[in-house]
């Protein structure tokens, strides 16, 4: 059994797209003339027949970077139509998105290795997966600088996510058949992963808690998740053990262990039980004890690996950020 005490100074659905261009001129302008086959068609319909070697996702993006003419006018919705005999000009010019998927060094604070796997401890502020707003600067990318193996696999081996401002440990694989099993352990819920939070609001009743509710998208705000009720809303079934570790006058110290993975599933959890985690603003936490993120910290990881079938027990020690918030409200954790 490997137990692995780690101290760190500070928590799948994007498609993968291998569009690449040229970026020894930066830019690569390209002249059109719309024909008869592409008259009345949208805008991106007719691009993709056009510049058949680039995805209809690249081109409505140079369609977003104001890179698309027609008829010497700039063309700014990918739903405008075009006609027979218009002209226009396509500037062929890497997007945050096309150039998303590329190594990035950094620092990666890495729990454990092997040939097969890696578990790494994610600070707090550290984007998992490129997204909008954060094209450059993840996890991933890291990953692909420092394993040129995890390029061929999809999300560079990634099999699970952290939050933004969730810290701790994520396992991650080098290899497609580990890949594989690893997200086929997960979904039978083989792979045991425990969190610490801390809440607003003393701790009342039983120390242990079982929620069981579904979690969709929140219909009356798209941003967030929320509890939902599936004969109305879409949903999928969730399940987080809680778990009473210490109480003081302004809130609770808490252990959640996860059953099902769902998008902000102890967020949405906790703050249904109203115990909102301290900084979750999306959630109804306020900032406290000097927080600034959500007091939410990945703890315990533990799993047999695919390969050499050892059980696996991974933990985390709280970051310096978690240990003051306690500090202040008169908390430990051990």
């Amino acid at each position: 059994m490997k137990n692995t005490e780690l101290i760190i100074s500070s928590e799948l659905d994007t498609e993968d797209t291998d569009d690449r261009v040229d970026t020894g001129s930066e830019v690569e302008l390209r002249h059109l003339i719309f024909g008869e086959a592409q008259h009345g068609q949208r805008l991106d319909r007719a691009l993709v027949e056009m510049v058949p070697e680039f995805s209809r996702s690249y081109l409505q993006q140079l369609i977003d970077l104001e890179g698309v003419t027609v008829n010497g006018v700039i063309v700014r919705k990918p739903s405008s139509r075009v006609k027979a005999a218009d002209a226009g000009s396509i500037e062929l010019r890497p997007t945050p998105q096309s150039q998303a998927f590329k190594p990035e060094a950094m620092a990666l604070n890495i729990a454990y290795e092997d040939a097969h796997l890696m578990v790494i401890n994610k600070p707090a502020g550290l984007v998992v997966h490129p997204a909008p707003g954060n094209w450059s600067g993840t996890l991933l990318n890291g990953l692909l600088a420092y394993d040129e193996k995890v390029v061929h696999l999809p999300r560079a081996g990634i099999v699970h996510r952290l939050d933004k401002d969730t810290s701790g440990l994520m396992v991650v694989a080098r290899t497609r058949p580990v890949m594989d099993a690893l997200i086929r352990l997960i979904a039978a819920r083989e792979v045991s992963r425990q969190y610490v939070a801390l809440a607003h609001q003393p701790w009342t009743g039983a120390r242990a808690r079982e929620v069981n509710a579904p979690i969709g998208r929140d219909p009356r705000n798209r941003l967030r998740m929320a509890v939902v009720d599936m004969e109305r809303n879409a949903g999928k079934l969730a399940r987080t053990d809680i778990e009473l570790l210490q109480n003081s006058a302004q809130g609770c110290l808490v252990r959640c262990t996860l059953h099902t993975g769902r998008t902000h599933q102890i967020r949405v959890h906790m703050a249904s039980i109203s115990h909102p985690l301290v900084a979750d603003t999306l959630y109804g936490g306020l900032a406290a004890a000097g927080l600034q993120r959500q007091a939410l910290h990945a703890c315990r990881l533990a799993f047999i690996h695919p390969v050499t079938q050892e059980a696996m027990l991974f933990q985390s020690v709280l970051p310096d950020d978690l240990k003051q918030a306690l500090s202040q409200w008169g908390l430990s954790y051990n």
